[in-house]
């Protein structure tokens, strides 16, 4: 009797998060591609006793279904279907505290390889990415259109909900406070600190240079029409200003 033609190796793999259905090999392969072919990479992966120390000492491992160490072993055993699995959502759970790495004995970094696989969701717009920074888009707003994460007015009853009864601590008159600080470029409230037209414009090339405009775009397209809005009207701002100097 013939043999059976078959393999183990699957084919596709199902998603489940995306609704975009069964995942192909090929598109693994190149998900994993992206991962390793990090200058990164190399020095965070250099192989796994599987000893579980990094688990150990994981604060998030104590409060979510997540391992380090499993993330460490699926890169090292090169195990496509589990590395996609887990960038649908464990290595959200990661803190980036980088514990894990200094205890490694292996020199390991599981939170630098995270962070890979982290860019890597956003480079294939996966929906876990979506979900996880989408609440963050006001900050992403404030960060590429002032050069400030956060400024002192969104910090808040209503935008730090969280905090209970300790927002309290924090609700000042903040005009008043920040113009008493002699720094003039702390004298805001709608910023951390001022950052200059000049600044602000090589900031936005920068992101536009290196291709964070068009990752963020693939994750928020009407942030990213925004964000182009405000930048486009700053780089005429800039060339107006150059060229009143010039005429000066």
């Amino acid at each position: 009797m013939a043999q059976a033609d078959s393999t183990r190796v699957q084919t596709v793999i199902g998603d489940p998060v995306a609704e975009g259905g069964p995942v192909t090999r090929a598109k693994l392969e190149e998900i994993f591609a992206d991962i390793q072919s990090d200058l990164r990479y190399d020095h965070e992966l250099n192989g796994c006793l599987n000893c579980g120390i990094c688990t150990a000492t994981c604060p998030a491992a104590h409060y979510y279904d997540f391992s380090p160490r499993e993330i460490v072993q699926l890169l090292w055993t090169e195990n496509l279907e589990g590395i996609h699995d887990a960038m649908q959502e464990k290595i959200w759970a990661c803190a980036q505290c980088y514990t894990c790495a200094a205890r490694c004995p292996f020199g390991n970094s599981p939170g630098g390889l995270i962070m890979l696989m982290r860019e890597t969701a956003i480079k294939h717009q996966m929906e876990s990415a979506k979900n996880v920074l989408r609440p963050f888009s006001r900050v992403m707003l404030k960060l590429i259109s002032t050069g400030n994460q956060l400024s002192p007015d969104m910090i808040n009853k209503d935008h730090f909900a969280d905090w209970g009864p300790n927002i309290s601590k924090v609700d000042a008159p903040l005009k008043l406070l920040r113009r008493a600080i002699p720094m003039p470029t702390l004298n805001t409230t709608a910023t951390a600190w001022e950052v200059n037209l000049k600044t602000s414009v090589e900031l936005y090339t920068i992101w536009e240079m290196t291709g964070v405009l068009k990752q963020l775009e693939g994750i928020d397209e009407n942030l990213f029409d925004v964000i182009t809005d405000i930048m486009d009207e700053k780089r005429e701002d800039w060339k107006d200003f150059v060229a009143e100097q010039q005429d000066a």
